[in-house]
């Protein structure tokens, strides 16, 4: 057998462990849910079905995901006919952001799946230990759950 190795101690590695396992959960339950989209397509329509017209940046800020890449992210999503984009009639460089009726039907059909498979991620954990863990990964990532 072999020695357990110190970089099992460090969060680090640990969170990027966790990622792997709940991208590979995500991926498959959604994809048996009979959907092609990744977890960052997912969370900007989510973003959308809350905040229907915001601008790409925005959808950005409230995913904590990169303002330089969101684009891509937006442009695939429209190609799969989930997402419709206008130029902003405030800001002609902008571009509005609304989910279409298609994309509205996903997320609605996406989210009991999606809250579902939260538990299969940590499965190891009881409840009351996957509820700290949540609280514990909201406050270290600086995301305040009363937003």
């Amino acid at each position: 057998m072999y020695e357990m190795i110190e970089t099992y101690s460090y969060p680090g590695h640990l969170i990027r462990r966790l990622h792997q396992i709940s991208t590979h959960v995500f991926m498959l339950r959604v994809k048996e849910a009979g959907f092609d989209l990744t977890p960052i397509q997912l969370a900007a329509m989510q973003a959308l079905n809350k905040n229907p017209g915001i601008e790409q940046a925005q959808i950005a800020t409230l995913i904590a995901y990169d303002r330089a890449t969101i684009g891509g992210v937006i442009e695939r999503l429209e190609k799969k006919g989930y997402v419709t984009r206008v130029v902003s009639k405030s800001d002609r460089r902008a571009r509005e952001v609304n989910l279409s009726s298609v994309g509205r039907r996903a997320v609605e059909q996406l989210t009991p799946t999606v809250c579902a498979l939260q538990d299969e991620i940590l499965a190891r954990l009881d409840i009351e230990e996957r509820a700290a863990f949540t609280l514990m990964a909201q406050k270290a990532s600086g995301v305040d759950a009363k937003d």
